[in-house]
């Protein structure tokens, strides 16, 4: 388990564990949950639609062995039924906010039952962005439940009449891979279902999501051109492990993220133009697109790289980002190569020489 998460949640266990701290924990809690969302929002943001239904780690043992997709179903379908059909004996967010139909699907289990390419067909069904628009809102509804609930309902069980309507309600399978759920969690009481489904299981799957995110990265990237568009390095970037690069479906580099059709501004200039990136550009120096432009913190950094690979190519500027890398980190690189262009280039140029 990821270290800072791990101190975070048993703090979180502890706090709502006793009556004086109890308050403290649950906003802990929500602070948490948010955190660990984000994960969720920057995979959804980054990845292209075939990324979710896909099984890098198939048959494996563990949580990375499913999809994206499935993980995301699973982790909000289980936290929707914990919530509203157990503790709060109400509807779910699923059936209230008419998800079934939305997604198109069938299903209104958890998913255990499902096994290997039945995970992957039945990811291939989903509609990713409305199944992360269903997962927040049941993140939202969990928070507001959260915050309701008095230090008094943590010791509150659960009785037969309970379990019965879990079974009767039918969103648990009756496998055998599913169907132990119903007594496990009827076996807790509501501060034990708060620690599991409501966090530590989040860690678990979400944890397994960064596992397959990193593999289809990795994959996607295999004898593709290490250098981007706007000349970083992809083989140096600290988004290495997120970003499958821009000379791919997987480019989650935040200027790709954050345009409204999930292409940087520098690709979609390059394609325009049918230039193998901008260092192949007249106007780089006064460019003032995606990764140049002023706001970024790093432009005069980006700028200085494809000023380089223009004047001494490729290979040079790998073997020179080689070398920097062997002192600083991606971090400190960039600050040093970002103060101006020209001067970013000299730099460069001078290890180059080395």
């Amino acid at each position: 388990m990821n270290k800072d998460w791990s101190e975070k949640n048993k703090q979180i266990q502890m706090l709502l564990g006793k009556k004086a701290t109890y308050e403290e924990g649950i906003k802990l809690l929500i602070e948490f949950r948010q955190e660990l969302f984000q994960q969720i929002t920057y995979i959804v943001n980054g990845f292209p639609k075939e990324a979710f239904y896909q099984m890098p780690y198939g048959g494996a043992k563990g949580y990375h062995s499913k999809t994206l997709a499935y993980s995301i179903w699973h982790i909000f379908r289980i936290e929707d039924i914990v919530a509203h059909s157990l503790i709060q004996n109400d509807e779910q967010i699923f059936f209230s906010g008419g998800y079934q139909e939305k997604m198109g699907t069938k299903r209104i289990t958890t998913g255990n039952e499902l096994k290997g390419e039945q995970i992957a067909d039945f990811s291939k069904e989903l509609d990713v962005p409305v199944l992360y628009e269903y997962a927040e809102a049941v993140m939202q509804s969990t928070n507001a439940l959260l915050q309701k609930l008095d230090y008094r309902d943590m010791h509150r069980k659960f009785e037969e009449a309970d379990k019965e309507r879990l079974i009767e309600s039918e969103c648990v399978g009756r496998e055998e891979e599913a169907n132990w759920l119903i007594t496990y969690w009827c076996g807790k009481n509501v501060l034990g279902l708060i620690k599991m489904p409501f966090c530590r299981h989040w860690i678990m799957h979400i944890e397994a999501m960064q596992r397959i995110k990193n593999r289809l990265c990795a994959l996607a990237r295999r004898g593709v051109d290490p250098i981007a568009y706007c000349g970083f390095s992809c083989n140096h970037c600290f988004l290495g492990q997120w970003c499958g690069s821009c000379r791919t479906d997987y480019n989650a580099c935040s200027f790709a993220t954050c345009a409204p059709d999930k292409v940087c501004p520098n690709v979609a200039c390059c394609q325009n133009k049918n230039i193998d990136g901008c260092y192949e550009c007249e106007e780089l120096e006064t460019c003032e697109k995606g990764s140049y432009t002023p706001e970024n913190d790093g432009a005069n950094a980006a700028k200085a790289q494809a000023m380089f690979i223009r004047k001494h190519g490729k290979k040079a500027f790998l073997g020179v980002h080689n070398k920097l890398h062997e002192k600083y980190e991606f971090a400190k690189t960039q600050e040093i190569l970002g103060q101006d262009m020209y001067e970013g280039l000299k730099i460069l140029e001078e290890t180059y020489d080395i």
